[in-house]
């Protein structure tokens, strides 16, 4: 029980690194969430800072998952204090949920930064290709598939975590591939949250207010245009 609550504690406070933050202030001593869409996430990031610094985000965001749920969730078996099953639950698959979905809840309710984060798509990615890389790569594609014919990032995140429960539900079901059913529960619970966090986009793309990415091409990012001027 005590390496449960070390996993949760360790992984959680791994996803509230504020790397958005840190990188604004780093690169052009600022508040990232004082700008754009005052959210600390990749995508503010890369509109506000440009290309280089968008990157550096997503990355440490996307290993901030991966990491818990593919390290991180060992501890317990370390110690060896974990059970082979928890119900009819494979033990192995639910630590890896539970530390990822830890690092998610760190990184949207960040510890370092009054509990203001970013929406969690990003790390939320790197703990699942920590757990089942195919489906993850799937709603991936519709990711991308969605956000060049929308220019919607919101849209795009919205399209994939939708996907990603019934990609998941057609592997087991359809393709028969074993898959445990906690992955399938968190799968849906996760994409529920995701969706949820985003429903501020949801009403601006209703109302036609929300921002679109009108190039594709490296991001100099708001404020070097700013300076350049």
């Amino acid at each position: 029980m005590l390496s449960i609550i070390v996993i949760i504690l360790l992984s959680y406070l791994l996803g509230s690194i504020p790397s958005s933050i840190w990188v604004g202030r780093i690169y052009k001593k600022i508040d990232i969430r004082n700008y754009g869409s005052g959210n600390a996430g990749a995508t503010n990031t890369f509109r506000i800072l440009g290309w280089k610094a968008g990157i550096v985000v997503a990355l440490i965001d996307l290993a901030k998952g991966f990491t818990a749920a593919y390290f991180i969730s060992n501890i317990g078996y370390i110690v060896d204090d974990i059970p082979s099953h928890v119900g009819v639950w494979n033990t192995h698959s639910f630590m890896m949920i539970i530390a990822g979905l830890s690092a998610v809840i760190g990184h949207m309710f960040p510890l370092y930064a009054n509990f203001k984060g970013g929406k969690g798509v990003i790390t939320a990615a790197g703990m699942l290709y920590a757990i089942e890389p195919y489906s993850i790569s799937v709603a991936l594609l519709v990711f991308i598939i969605v956000l060049f014919t929308s220019h919607y990032v919101s849209l795009a995140s919205i399209s994939a975590a939708f996907t990603y429960p019934f990609v998941m539900l057609f592997m087991r079901y359809v393709l028969m591939i074993h898959l445990d059913g906690s992955q399938i529960v968190i799968a849906s619970v996760l994409a529920a949250a995701l969706i949820i966090k985003h429903i501020s986009n949801i009403r601006r793309l209703l109302n036609g207010e929300e921002n679109r990415i009108r190039s594709f091409k490296p991001a100099k990012g708001w404020l070097n245009k700013e300076e350049s001027l």
